[in-house]
């Protein structure tokens, strides 16, 4: 049996984390304070592209040398835990429009097609769905649907409505997003727990990584001449946000992925009997937990204090709020961990789908 890397927990802690700043001062407000802002900015589409991407490297780990009895096993317990996920997504989406398990569990679908597929054929399915999508943008409307001024979605539950914002323009579209979870099947094919493998890893994702902002800077400042009203046309096609996801941000949500699990993987494996890492580590195990309770509980109780207040506070507030959320994750974590092996939402997703 594949021993568990702690390293995973720990990335996945932190993408938790980071989906959890992103969404609060998404629905908060992200008003005043313009260095914050930048500095948030950056996780922006980057923290739920990790999670994607650790699920993937997840599912490698999951049925990496197992015999067929094993897989055909395993293949069914994800089946399973899509549905599962698929629907408590769906559910979920009717207060929280931004849900991304409805479309991880469609992910899930596509990687256990994959599961069997060498790390080549990864690799070019991946960048098969990441150059498509630029096509699919030139024959259907991208901003279909879509009320940017509430950041909804209109027609959702029409038919036509949810499959277009489930395979092109929704905040997670199965096509390109789906990529990510195929790239961290192609990385957990890798030997993690060789340290010189790891390290090459991190490196090159992190090489990648400037890049690819190095090209998207220029080419963003060549071809505007300096014109603020280009610079805001080009920035959503040349730019690093992930909507719409094209190219650049796939590549660089891959990269900043990668170097953040390889980075783990190293710390981890070097402290691994330190507090901190064993918090974090218990945190990322209980990642669906935390991201139900986010909304629910997060959200939720902000928004009974003054639900006309939403999307008017500052970004200093909504950062603030998100830290202490994250703190009380930790703490949560602690105490969870030492009566119960897995979180709430954990334990009814394995009773329902082991």
């Amino acid at each position: 049996m594949q021993k568990r890397i702690i390293g995973i927990d720990v990335a996945r802690a932190l993408a938790i984390f980071g989906m959890i700043i992103v969404n609060f001062k998404m629905v908060f407000g992200s008003h005043g304070n313009p260095l914050l802002n930048a500095f948030l900015g950056i996780l922006d589409g980057k923290a739920a592209a990790t999670f994607v991407v650790l699920a993937g490297v997840g599912i490698s780990l999951l049925t990496k040398s197992a015999d067929d009895e094993t897989l055909n096993r395993n293949k069914n317990k994800l089946l399973k835990r899509a549905l599962f996920l698929f629907l408590i997504g769906i559910s979920y989406s009717t207060i929280w429009q931004a849900d991304i398990l409805h479309f991880y569990a469609i992910y899930i679908l596509l990687a256990i097609f994959l599961i069997k597929s060498n790390p080549k054929t990864l690799v070019l399915i991946a960048i098969g769905m990441i150059i498509i999508y630029p096509i699919l943008m030139i024959l259907w409307n991208y901003d279909s649907g879509w009320d940017y001024t509430k950041m909804e979605y209109t027609n959702l539950w029409t038919l036509k409505g949810f499959l277009k914002n489930l395979f092109f323009n929704g905040f997670h579209p199965v096509i390109p997003w789906s990529a990510f979870m195929i790239i961290g099947m192609w990385f957990g094919k890798m030997e993690l727990s060789n340290t010189i493998v790891v390290t090459k890893a991190l490196w090159s994702s992190l090489a990648v990584f400037i890049i690819v902002q190095i090209i998207s800077y220029f080419s963003i400042v060549f071809f505007s001449m300096g014109n603020q009203e280009i610079i805001t046309e080009l920035t959503p096609i040349l730019g690093t946000n992930p909507m719409p996801p094209l190219p650049l941000y796939m590549i660089s949500g891959s990269s900043i992925a990668i170097f953040l699990i390889s980075s783990c993987i190293l710390i981890s494996r070097k402290y691994e009997n330190t507090i901190l890492i064993r918090i974090l580590k218990n945190t990322g195990q209980l990642a669906l937990t935390f991201y139900i309770a986010h909304v629910i509980l997060g959200m939720g109780c902000i928004e009974i204090v003054d639900p006309t207040k939403m999307g008017t506070y500052t970004i200093n507030f909504s950062f603030l709020y998100a830290l202490l959320f994250c703190i009380a994750c930790l703490i949560f974590s602690m105490i969870s961990k030492k009566y119960a092996k897995h979180g709430p939402a954990e334990w009814i997703m394995r009773k329902l789908t082991d």
